[in-house]
């Protein structure tokens, strides 16, 4: 038996899904973070059909399905087939770890990188699967933020491939970026550990080539809120939560081309205005844009505590960033917020400006002492 929450060193997949408190996590990774109507459709279908009608929008922008028994397995991953939104095969669908900005247009070259860089990872050793990539080839990088190992860029160079851990990066073309993303690889091979196995770690322990750097991106862009966008309605998902039942809904009524999946919990109905709904955010003020929590017990294992409902009472209260979580991994946050409440034995330890890992200025508290703290 083990002392504290089991920290996994792999995300759940279609193909190979993860047993949580509720039933299994099945992990969709929508290519160019796009699903048209009909796949946005179908999967809200099939969670509603295989899972427990709850969908979760992830920090690399994908969809996780929740609830699945074990018993629908095979026929959600049917009609996920079907749906065209099934790798051939595991090591395929672990490889495709690739975020996309939602604002691109059919032909341009987030398009064209984004397979570029699907083709390259075909060629690549096996990677830690964890390890990712960003293709942020808009005016201004808006991924910078979100979790990526070799980010390609754009700067007064034209574009850059740049590795995570360094603040420039490296020109090139169309036609070099294999081959500069093959070498960052090998290198990254031959230094990582196996407490090492994202690129920024190992480059704050190994020198990198002097030829990867010096060539620096655009400065980064802020992140979008809630609000109507040129592609169309850009609305939030408290904690990257989803009810199936809820999104089909809004998919159908708002007329939307396709949806669009962000690594923000923002979602964009493409082609459509902004919704009247409750079920989403659609404020760019909403303070639930500014916590953070994860699904908390009694749906994962790790967890001793219920998280959302404690945050979402807390979330107007708190001057900064709220993070909530049920267990030390701090799955839903891995950076600072200004307040961490972390479970611990069905009560609630506080962190000030850390992560769910760092040290308490305070041990033990219950629900009802947190509700009544003028924070």
């Amino acid at each position: 038996m083990t002392d504290g929450p089991q920290v996994k060193g792999w995300c759940p997949g279609a193909l190979r899904p993860m047993m949580s408190g509720d039933g299994l996590v099945v992990r969709v990774r929508p290519r160019l973070a796009r699903l048209s109507r009909a796949q946005a459709l179908g999967l809200c279908a099939l969670s509603i059909s295989c899972g427990g009608s709850l969908l979760e929008i992830t920090n690399r922008a994908n969809l996780q399905i929740r609830g699945v028994r074990e018993t629908s397995l095979s026929p959600l991953l049917e009609g996920l087939g079907a749906l065209g939104l099934l790798d051939d095969d595991p090591e395929i669908e672990a490889r495709r770890n690739i975020l996309t900005t939602p604002f691109w247009s059919p032909g341009d070259d987030t398009v064209t990188l984004g397979a570029i860089v699907e083709t390259t990872l075909a060629k690549l050793p096996q990677l830690p699967a964890k390890f990712g990539f960003a293709v942020d080839v808009g005016p201004a990088p808006l991924l910078s933020a979100a979790p990526a190992d070799i980010r390609i860029e754009r700067g007064p160079a034209g574009l850059i491939l740049r590795a995570d851990g360094l603040d420039t990066g490296r020109p090139v073309g169309f036609d070099t970026l294999p081959e500069a993303i093959s070498e960052i690889v090998a290198w990254f091979e031959r230094h990582r550990t196996e407490e090492r196995r994202r690129l920024a770690p190992v480059l704050a322990f190994a020198p990198p080539p002097a030829q990867w750097s010096g060539a620096s991106p655009f400065s980064a862009a802020i992140i979008p809120k809630p609000g109507p966008q040129a592609k169309g309605a850009l609305i939030g998902a408290p904690f990257g939560q989803i009810d199936a039942q809820a999104l089909a809904a809004l998919v159908r009524a708002s007329g939307a081309s396709g949806l669009r999946t962000t690594p923000w919990r923002l979602l964009l109905l493409e082609g459509a205005p902004m919704p009247e709904t409750t079920a989403f955010i659609t404020s760019p003020d909403d303070p639930l844009l500014t916590a953070d929590a994860c699904p908390g017990a009694p749906f994962c294992p790790s967890a001793s505590v219920e998280t959302r409902a404690l945050a979402r009472a807390l979330a107007s209260r708190v001057e900064g960033r709220l993070h909530v979580s049920g267990c030390q991994k701090g799955c839903a946050r891995s950076s600072k917020a200004d307040l961490t409440l972390v479970g611990r034995d069905g009560r609630f330890d506080l962190v000030k400006n850390g992560c769910a890992r760092d040290a308490p200025e305070r041990r033990g508290l219950s629900h009802a002492e947190l509700l009544a703290e003028d924070f």
